[in-house]
């Protein structure tokens, strides 16, 4: 049997287990996949300790993508781009890193949602890891153009000109932009995740703006809240990222697309 894990410091909550587990039933795969949890200044040898004991891949999760990509041997051009992994694959000779987040959120707005990105404008509040590894795919969509706000501006600026060849993108400060003007407003701070929101200006939501979190369940809850009391009419969590960018990882390391959709309303209704 084969054996996969996700490495992360919190882990319990991790529903990466139950998504690939039954990715796995429904593609008539026979695997493991368990929780590891990953002390501070440990990685590496939860790393090698897994794939020398048979480990085929590995999922990371906060806070280590950025020290897992490092400490790969190859990375993948999308890893590369994002600064970070949360897939690895393990061979003899090399441990190859990759990003399926990006691809994760595109899946979900472009199949799962069935919406259009071309030509659109996207906002995109925080300008962290999880920013980073979104931006290359969703300008690979071809939006009119992404705007990028941060509580720091510096690092929104830094951020939008490393992608500067891949699309149009740009910075803006945080207290003077219209929320108003955007086609997609993706929330990709990690304040929800302590209860909290973005000190973010009153606001009016056109009706046919889609408010996307990134992350899901309460975590997603207060932006949302925000989004709703602002006007919004098309909202929602993360979630179906998260059983994507799965997908992704599965298909990485097994060669099979699994089924999406199933897999995400089995965790919907959880």
């Amino acid at each position: 049997m084969d054996h996969y894990a996700v490495f992360g410091n919190p882990i319990a909550h991790s529903l990466s287990p139950d998504i690939h587990t039954q990715f796995a039933q429904l593609t008539g795969h026979t695997l493991s996949y368990t929780r590891i949890l990953v002390a501070p200044g440990e990685l590496q040898k939860a790393l090698t300790d897994f794939a020398e004991s048979g480990g085929r891949g590995a999922n990371i999760t906060v806070p280590f993508k950025t020290e897992a990509l490092q400490l790969c041997t190859r990375a993948t051009p999308l890893a590369i781009e994002a600064g970070a992994c949360n897939c690895i694959s393990f061979h003899a000779s090399e441990w190859v890193a990759d990003c399926t987040d990006g691809l994760g959120l595109v899946y979900d707005l472009t199949q799962q949602l069935q919406l259009s990105l071309a030509q659109k404008r996207i906002l995109i509040v925080g300008c962290g890891g999880a920013t980073r590894g979104i931006i290359g795919p969703l300008l690979a969509e071809h939006p009119t153009e992404i705007v990028l706000i941060n509580r720091t501006m510096q690092k929104a600026e830094q951020l939008a000109e490393s992608f500067q060849s891949h699309g149009t993108l740009s910075a803006c400060p945080w207290h003077t932009v219209l929320f108003s003007e955007f086609d997609f407003i993706i929330h990709a701070t990690s304040l929800g995740h302590t209860g909290q929101l973005p000190d973010l200006p009153p606001t009016t939501l056109s009706p046919t703006t889609w408010v996307y979190d990134l992350s899901y369940g309460k975590a997603a809850e207060p932006f949302l809240q925000w989004a709703i009391t602002a006007g919004a009419r098309h909202y929602t969590d993360g979630l179906g990222m998260l059983v994507a960018q799965a997908a992704f990882s599965f298909e990485r390391w097994r060669g099979i697309m699994p089924p999406v959709k199933p897999v995400l309303a089995a965790m919907r209704n959880r």
